[in-house]
């Protein structure tokens, strides 16, 4: 019994490294929110709306605070989500899109096309909504954009997709950073207050880091890879956990064993 245990101890110390190497890497490490202070996007980098006509911010936010959603048009996790969850909101709050502010989804892929860019118009309104717009861009313009707020994303060869947070930033007119609002279940009242801030050009202090992960959706299971690893993370410290009890009774039987033999 103890052979085996020490055995079984021994074999699992020995896959660690390996399981390690081979596990998902850590989503924290991959994407995150972090803008600098005073953080301003460039407005007039040129991008590609959903028509396929050259835009800039600037052009589209016209003297209007601007709701910018980073997303990978093709994602097939929570940008879908995330876009649905922002109409729901702007819907329900008595700002329009259009006369008050712009909606604008923003491509991170330098790959994608107008064509992909024109599905997440649909998700905020449609594709030919008042202040509804989609951009897809090359890789220095979309990323003057996203460093400028502090808004990182990594490519993850495994899925074919980015890992990005889900969260939306409100610009005021002319491209400062007001503030990053959670992506998912976003509040109307937030939305309104954030809104308010930009037309008066408020701005929040803004380094706290918003953690919600826009990542692999796994179609067997139903659940996110994020939560996923939370699970595998848990059943292996209770695995573990088992184990050093088994050692330790194991143990304290052998000794109970060499005392009655004594």
């Amino acid at each position: 019994m103890m052979r085996r245990l020490l055995l079984a101890i021994a074999l699992w110390l020995a896959a660690a490294p390996v399981l390690a190497a081979t596990a998902a890497p850590n989503p924290a490490r991959l994407a995150a929110v972090d803008p600098p202070p005073g953080a301003r996007a460039p407005m007039q980098a040129a991008f590609v709306d959903q028509h396929g006509r050259t835009a800039t911010l600037a052009a589209l936010a016209h003297g209007r605070p601007l709701v910018l959603v980073p997303v990978q048009h093709a994602c097939r996790s929570l940008c879908g989500l995330t876009l649905a969850s922002l109409a729901a909101a702007v819907r329900r709050q008595p700002l329009k899109p259009g006369a008050d502010f712009t909606l604008v989804a923003f491509g991170i892929d330098p790959r994608e096309t107008p064509a992909a860019a024109a599905q997440s118009a649909s998700r905020l309104g449609g594709a030919d909504a008042p202040g509804v717009e989609a951009l897809v861009g090359r890789a220095p313009q979309v990323e003057a954009v996203t460093r400028a707020l502090g808004y990182r994303y990594t490519w993850v060869p495994a899925t074919h997709q980015y890992a990005h947070m889900a969260a939306i930033a409100v610009l005021a007119p002319d491209g400062r950073l007001v503030r990053w609002l959670q992506g998912l279940g976003v509040s109307p009242v937030a939305l309104d207050a954030a809104l308010a801030d930009a037309r008066h050009g408020r701005t929040d202090d803004i380094g706290a880091t918003i953690r919600l992960l826009c990542f692999h959706f796994d179609p067997t299971t139903g659940r996110y890879t994020l939560a996923i690893w939370r699970l595998i993370q848990w059943t292996a410290g209770g695995a573990a956990g088992l184990l050093a009890a088994g050692v330790g009774l194991a143990l304290w039987r052998e000794r109970r064993r060499g005392g009655a033999a004594a």
